[in-house]
């Protein structure tokens, strides 16, 4: 079984059982105290945190209709705190472990801490069905699967971490998009290289708009297909990988396109801590997203919520339209990288007995607001810091969703870093029309890699 939080020591369960919603008293939180999917609405005794007052609902001036690229709102701010290596002890306990290791590490480091801003603001759907959730969605066998889950938040007061992470897994970025990005390695001697150029879909099924009922265990919540584009050796690859509500029952299913081989082999191992080949083996594929696929290798803990420093509203860095002058050497250009002051759910991942991963202990840190994953510290199976991630989160204010797909992890036992998800040279996050079942599945992934 997985260790309950204190939150949750009184429940009563056994392995395979569904967990205890919470009360109906409780959930009369969502939308008075709380926000509708489950954020303190008060702002903090110190003022850095503003009080929640229903989001960003409309585009600012400059947004153009239809385009993938999205002004940033919040362009006329100014840093109210700048944290360097020389600072770091005040503001020790608002930092990641991967923030100040980097601020200690590099002396060109820097966290330009910017006003709070609590954008993110969802639709009635959303926000209807996350407060059924919060009485009638339930976790399954150990907090793998989850079962009578609508189409919004699971589980907008969390009692376990397990529940938390669902929250991160269905973060709501629209049903269905299309990014052409870049992804780029910068190794411990400063020289970036680009990894990949590649267009991804990515689609959401339970949110699909025609579905109204709850998930069923072997419904995909999350499926992808990725071209990659770019460089010429890697011209002509592709993936489609597919999610299921409850991994238990149904796997990860995985397909790969090689040029060279001329033919589609299914691919079980894009899961867990297989060396992502996008980022050279820096990072696991499970660390895409910051955390993405089934949990049954490790017990998940609550630990709690904590005001931390972490990026946020990253418009300039997602948008960057010249690469070169994101990747800087060490680390990303501070100059493009915005911090903010934010509450989040801290969660914590221990390697269970008997599991293998390269990872023992993991920490994440997912945002009061949104529930994505803002930001994740990892740890070898001696106890030291190994990789770092941090999301570089957008909301997409014209259709109320995150944007989650700018990435980088930092390496710290090689000195290297990546970061994918620049989108700026291109045309941004597009959302469009549902692509038909045909284009998901095996054969088209043949069909659109040939070259």
């Amino acid at each position: 079984m997985f260790r309950r939080t204190l939150i949750a020591a009184a429940l009563a369960a056994f392995a395979g059982s569904p967990l205890a919603a919470v009360t109906a008293d409780e959930a009369k939180q969502l939308g008075t105290t709380l926000t509708p999917v489950g954020a303190e609405k008060a702002g903090n005794k110190d003022g850095t945190i503003p009080e929640w007052t229903g989001g960003l609902t409309a585009p600012p001036a400059g947004f153009q209709k239809g385009t993938g690229i999205r002004p940033d709102p919040f362009a006329a701010d100014k840093p109210r705190l700048v944290i360097t290596g020389k600072d770091v002890a005040p503001h020790a306990d608002k930092l990641t472990e991967g923030t100040k290791e980097l601020l200690k590490r590099y002396p060109t480091m820097r966290v330009d801490v910017y006003p709070t801003r609590r954008p993110v603001h969802f639709d009635r759907r959303i926000v209807e069905n996350t407060l059924k959730n919060a009485t009638g969605a339930k976790t399954v066998d150990d907090g793998l699967g989850m079962e009578n889950a609508l189409a919004g938040f699971p589980f907008p007061i969390p009692k376990t971490g397990s529940e938390a992470m669902w929250n991160h897994l269905m973060r709501y970025q629209g049903f269905n998009f299309q990014v052409k990005y870049d992804n780029w390695n910068v190794d411990s001697a400063g020289v970036p290289t680009l990894a990949t150029t590649g267009e991804i879909w990515q689609e959401f099924p339970v949110f699909d708009p025609k579905k109204v009922e709850p998930a069923k265990a072997t419904d995909l919540y999350f499926r992808t297909k990725l071209l990659y584009l770019g460089p010429a050796r890697r011209n002509g690859e592709a993936l489609l990988v597919q999610d299921a509500v409850n991994p238990f029952v149904q796997a990860r299913k995985g397909w790969q396109y090689l040029p060279g081989q001329r033919r589609v082999k299914l691919a079980p191992d894009i899961a867990y801590d297989t060396p992502n080949p996008g980022s050279a083996g820096l990072t696991t594929y499970d660390d895409a997203w910051v955390f993405n696929g089934a949990m049954d290798r490790f017990d998940w803990k609550l630990v709690g919520k904590k005001e931390m420093v972490v990026p946020y509203n990253n418009y300039r860095l997602q948008y960057a339209k010249n690469p070169a002058d994101v990747t800087k050497p060490n680390h990303l250009n501070p100059d493009l990288v915005r911090w903010e002051l934010h509450r989040v759910w801290v969660v914590e991942a221990t390697l269970k007995p008997g599991k293998r991963h390269i990872y023992a202990k993991r920490t994440f840190y997912l945002d009061e607001d949104s529930w994505v994953a803002l930001a994740s510290d990892q740890y070898d199976a001696r106890g030291q810091l190994f990789v770092s991630g941090f999301d570089f989160m957008t909301f997409n204010y014209d259709v109320q969703s995150t944007n989650t797909d700018c990435q980088g992890f930092y390496n710290f036992i090689n000195g290297a870093y990546n970061i994918t998800g620049l989108s700026g040279a291109y045309y941004g996050t597009r959302f469009i029309e549902p692509l038909p079942a045909t284009q998901w599945s095996p054969e088209a992934l043949a069909g659109a890699g040939i070259r």
